[in-house]
């Protein structure tokens, strides 16, 4: 499936309805972007509630690990 944007003069974009809502892409979330050889590459990632974290973090457990768990979005 290809879709189409225009890169306005403040350097935005919008996301194409069809992508949007194939991935529940919704306010709040972020798009991360990188580079791999001559490609870009877009990646969707959920804004994490306290709901998606609650009972991540253990009385007595690594702070480290909890937090790049909970950073990671799983």
């Amino acid at each position: 499936m290809l879709s189409k944007t225009k890169i306005s003069n403040s350097n935005s974009t919008s996301i194409p309805s069809l992508i949007r809502h194939k991935f529940e892409i919704s306010p709040g979330d972020i798009l991360l972007w990188d580079i791999k050889k001559d490609k870009i590459i877009l990646e969707h990632r959920k804004k994490i509630t306290l709901n998606d974290i609650d009972g991540i973090i253990s009385v007595g457990g690594d702070a480290v690990k909890s937090k790049k768990k909970s950073q990671s979005g799983a």
